[in-house]
């Protein structure tokens, strides 16, 4: 198992990708410390992993608050000691769909200031935690507009260039240090196309977005989550600074 006796850290392991990401830690071995803003929605991604025979906590926790993230890891450092991995997946809202010259100032921030400053806070308090051990692997969390010119995505593409930026720097200052650190850019999730951010249909939409891969296909949730599993582990072990391009060629940079 790639993640055998890790400790891994998911925020907003009660979405899709952080709930996917979780359950395929702890199917490689890791034990998993699930946190997000509502218990609810963790505890069935929790019991998913122990029915499996897997090892998983929860807490509630917000990950845009610093006093939150700062007990947890502490608390998860106290309990299993620092850290091997941590991944941020959670949930933002975004305004999509409207061009920037009628776009608010407040819905322009919103996605950069919430994604950029809840990634840089689990990482920074999580990077302190790896670094007095000397090993680790954080993982962040990105999209494809970060490179596109995409028009309609307002503040997200900001907020997505802006992690990955995050990322280069964090990797260039933990390095030495022996702590890792990678951003993942899936372009949109084929289970997570739910309401359409075109005026068409459902499957005129998802069609629209696989048309624009060269796989000619959306990545899966399985994709991200094993992909994920692989970063984490010791296989990835000289890879850190760099953005892995999961968007089935939709960006090929």
């Amino acid at each position: 198992m790639l993640l055998n006796g890790k400790v891994a850290v998911v925020f907003g392991a009660g979405g899709a990708v952080g709930g996917a990401v979780a359950r395929q830690f702890a199917e490689e071995g890791a034990t998993v410390f699930l946190s997000d803003r509502t218990p609810t929605s963790v505890e069935d991604v929790q019991r998913a992993i122990v029915a499996k025979g897997g090892a998983a906590h929860v807490a509630q926790v917000d990950a845009t608050s610093e006093s939150d993230v700062e007990g947890y890891l502490a608390e998860v450092a106290g309990r299993a000691g620092a850290p091997d991995v941590v991944l941020n997946a959670i949930g933002i809202q975004a305004v999509q769909g409207v061009p920037l010259l009628e776009l608010s100032l407040a819905d322009f921030v919103s996605p950069i200031t919430t994604w950029a400053s809840s990634q840089f806070l689990t990482s920074r308090i999580a990077g302190r935690h790896m670094v007095q051990r000397g090993s680790g692997a954080i993982l962040t969390l990105s999209a494809s507009p970060a490179t596109l010119a995409i028009a309609g995505t307002g503040g997200f593409a900001v907020a997505c260039a802006s992690v990955e930026a995050l990322s280069r720097t964090l990797a260039a200052e933990l390095g030495p240090a022996g702590v890792r650190v990678v951003c993942v850019r899936p372009h949109r999730i084929a289970e997570t196309v739910d309401a359409p951010d075109l005026p068409m249909p459902d499957a005129e939409f998802r069609a629209f977005l696989e048309g624009m891969t060269l796989l000619k296909r959306l990545p899966s949730l399985s994709d991200v989550a094993r992909t994920a599993a692989f970063l984490a582990s010791d296989g990835a072990a000289a890879m850190s600074g760099s953005v892995v391009n999961l968007t089935c060629g939709m960006s090929v940079g």
